[in-house]
């Protein structure tokens, strides 16, 4: 709570969240639904505050309900690449040896190829749809979470707390349940946050490049749809552009005030 920008953050992230949830009450009909005169200015009808798009659709509804893809799908793919990255980094730390080298050579395999690349192939490969868009970026996600938590890990199993649980007779999943993890969770819920944020600006990409799930209404999608109209209408593509900027700007000052928070050495500089 020291760090202003932190506070300003979580402010920012939860207007947007309340928006994404309220979505259905605030605007019941589907921001597909052509609603009104094409092109509309913003402000220009009191129903439309920003404007309606080529279509006549309700601008202000499609970033609405918007905000429900976009965070859906970077909270849910965060929380599967943080699975299995967890899972695989944990394993690899503490057994070391050559299982430790198997996992990593798997994990810098996937760390070859452009991120970005790879969730296009993956996306277009099982079609576009929501599941498969969060299962690509959590694909693409998880390799530096895998490298992060075998570093702790590394440097944490070898500690007096861990040589006494292996003293008495713990197993070892108990060990990196129980000790080991808890102690390197600090740098994990750091990279969680920003890469919520990654995962937003990915799924803007995908959609942008129409592998969107059609069934739902983003931000990607609204502004590749309204390209080929920027100059006449600049309005259609300015509002989710500045919808995904201030939704990452906010995962990132909260990051970055985690990161403050519980980094001791960060921590102790500020007072």
């Amino acid at each position: 709570m020291r760090n202003g920008g932190a506070v300003a953050g979580l402010a920012l992230f939860a207007v947007v969240a309340a928006l994404a949830l309220a979505a259905p009450l605030l605007y019941a009909h589907s921001p597909w639904m052509m609603v009104g005169k094409p092109m509309l200015l913003p402000f220009a009808d009191a129903k439309f505050v920003m404007g309606t798009d080529m279509l006549g659709r309700d601008v202000m509804a499609g970033l609405v309900h918007g905000a429900r893809v976009s965070l859906l799908v970077g909270l849910v793919s965060t929380a599967a690449a943080l699975t299995a990255g967890v899972v695989i980094g944990a394993v690899a730390g503490y057994a070391g040896g050559w299982l430790d080298d198997a996992l990593m050579a798997f994990t810098e395999f996937f760390q070859t190829i452009p991120q970005l690349v790879m969730a296009v192939l993956v996306v277009a490969i099982l079609s576009p749809t929501l599941p498969s868009i969060i299962g690509a970026i959590a694909l693409v996600s998880w390799p530096p979470v895998a490298r992060l938590v075998r570093g702790e890990f590394i440097a944490l199993r070898e500690r007096e707390f861990v040589q006494a649980a292996v003293v008495i007779g713990q197993r070892p999943w108990r060990i990196i349940v129980s000790q080991i993890l808890p102690n390197a969770m600090s740098p994990i819920i750091v990279m969680g946050s920003f890469m919520v944020a990654t995962a937003i600006l990915t799924e803007a990409a995908l959609s942008f490049l129409g592998l969107g799930d059609r069934n739902y209404m983003s931000w990607g999608f609204m502004i590749g749809a309204a390209r080929g109209v920027i100059r006449q209408s600049w309005w259609l593509s300015i509002g989710p552009g500045v919808a995904i900027l201030l939704t990452v700007l906010a995962i990132n000052l909260i990051g970055e005030g985690l990161n403050d928070a519980l980094n001791p050495h960060l921590r102790q500089r500020g007072e």
